[in-house]
This record gives structure tokens, sequence and C-alpha cells, in this order.
């Protein structure tokens, strides 16, 4: 009995995936007294780890980082999953759930650029590469001379493009850099008021089966609780505004003391037009509060902003 996992943990294969999954297999370990040997990771490729081609908004959306995982646990094969929060779809299958979140890491999005270029000093027509809409709205919200084009593939292979020249520049999340020690690669970090972050950027998520409250327990030891009020809040906003990868959607909630305060965005794609909303309440209230100004958004944006 002693060699048997004392809980298993599925996780996608790319670098950052493994680092995050690591991170949480170690904060187990400690928080439960248990060798980190009896922590099991097994990898699942997913099907958008295959899928390099083209921007995940054509392919599918966010579940196609998250089908495979959900099928190993549903199945039995693990007990849990390690997630980078912006990339769990709002709608899980029915019998997994969101258990939690470690404490969040920095949610800001940086700037690597060719040369150490920064972005409002790149020459017009330069090329940005990303596969987020989101950033490439923000971006052309900036700077709407630049011209954006498909940047796919995991950090390593986003940073090699840069420095090969195959596209001036690229953004990626501070925290992911932070987690696999290239946080000197940033060029700029980019502020919140500029460029508003992903629903649950710097956030990883941990889902389980939602009958299994023995891992639920295990899981609930390494978990923040302000964290999970405020991705409460984010993902409430992101579900009322049909958060797949079709739309540019930002939101950051923050907690300080018994209180959220809440910004949320949605843009064209072409960064020409934006509507944004900002909202406090009670810790309380953190579902209504993203829902509200999900709906508030909704209200006032051009039905064609989501096409």
């Amino acid at each position: 009995m002693q060699d048997l996992p004392w809980i298993r943990i599925g996780t996608r294969g790319s670098p950052l995936a493994l680092a995050q999954t690591h991170q949480i297999r170690h904060c187990l370990s400690q928080a439960h007294g248990i060798p980190e040997a009896r922590i099991e990771v097994l990898v699942i490729r997913t099907t958008g780890d295959m899928i390099q081609d083209r921007a995940l908004s054509e392919a599918g959306g966010k579940g196609l980082f998250t089908k495979e995982l959900d099928t190993a646990m549903i199945d039995g094969r693990i007990d849990i999953a390690v997630h980078s929060s912006k990339d769990l779809p709002t709608t899980l299958p029915p019998e997994i759930c969101v258990v939690g979140y470690p404490t969040r890491e920095d949610v800001r999005d940086v700037f690597i650029g060719k040369d150490n270029q920064t972005l409002m000093a790149l020459a017009g027509g330069a090329r940005i590469g990303t596969a987020s809409l989101r950033r490439a709205a923000l971006v052309k919200r900036l700077r709407p001379d630049l011209e954006i084009s498909l940047l796919r593939g995991n950090v390593e292979t986003r940073l090699r493009k840069v420095q090969a020249g195959e596209v001036d520049g690229t953004m990626l999340a501070l925290a992911g850099l932070k987690r696999l020690g290239h946080e000197a690669s940033a060029t700029e970090i980019l502020s919140e008021d500029q460029f508003l972050p992903a629903i649950g950027q710097g956030a990883i998520g941990i889902t389980a089966r939602c009958n299994d409250l023995v891992t639920h327990q295990k899981v609930e030891a390494i978990c923040d609780t302000k964290t999970g009020h405020a991705l409460t809040t984010e993902r409430a906003f992101l579900r009322i505004l049909d958060g797949s990868c079709r739309t540019p959607i930002a939101g950051l909630a923050r907690v300080t003391g018994g209180n959220l305060s809440f910004r949320g965005m949605i843009l064209r794609k072409d960064g020409s037009q934006y509507f944004e909303i900002s909202r406090d309440a009670a810790i309380s209230q953190a579902e209504t509060l993203g829902t509200e100004c999900g709906r508030k958004l909704l209200e006032r944006a051009p039905f064609d902003i989501f096409a």
C-alpha cells in the first residue's frame, strides 16, 4: 500500500505546464507531509497541443487544452488536473469542478521585442506575433499601424522566433516567464491600465471529480481564498460574454480586505472599438459582480462585436 500513489496529477506536456504541475506537487507534498515520490504525474497530450497551424478560435476554443485531461479524470486515470486558469473553459463537464487556486502570480503581460525594442518604439508596419485575440486587439488599439501575425508554440519556441527575426515582437504572460525562469527575456512589462490581462491570467486552476471529496480536502490545503474570490468574479464575467476564443475579452478582479474591485473589457478584433466597465462589491458577491458586469457590457456593446 505504501507504494500506491497518494494522488495522481494530470497535465499537459509543455515546459510551462510541467513547471506548474511540479509546483503543485511540491506544495501538496509540503502541506501534507507526503513524499513527492508518492504524487504521480501523468503527462497527457491534448488536441490544443497538436494544433499549431491556426488560431484556437478557428479550431474549437479553450476546451482543446482540457478535453483529454477531462476524459482521463472521468475515466479514473487521474485524480486532479493542473491548468493555466486562462485556458479553462467557463463550462466544464458535469462530473468535473474547479476545486481551487493557489496564490496567484503576477497578472501582467510583457512585451518581448527583437533587439530589445519596446512596443511603442517599433517602426510602423512591424510584425507582432501572437495567437491571442485579446493581445492582438490591445496592440491594435495602441498601435493600429502594426501588423499581427499568428504565432503558436510554447514559450521557448516563441522566444526563439523573436530572436530569429520571424516577428519583431510578441507578448507573453509574466507569470509564465517567472515559472520557467525566463523573466529576463521581457523587454518591458505592460501596465494593467494599458494592457488588461486575460481572465484568470497568472492563476493555476486545479480541477477534480465533483464527488471526490477526499481529493478536494487534499487540494484545498494549498488553495488561496483571495485568488478564489477573484477568479469567481472573472469567470462569471467571461461566462456571460460567451467566453470562447472568438472575441477579445479582458478582465481583472482584485481583493482588498473584504471587498472586490473588478475591471472588464471587450474589444473589436482590430482594436478600433472597445467597451469597459469597473465595479466594486463585497467578496460575498463575487459571482454576482462578474455576472452583472458581463450583462452591462452585453447591453452596451453592438452585437456584431461578438461575431
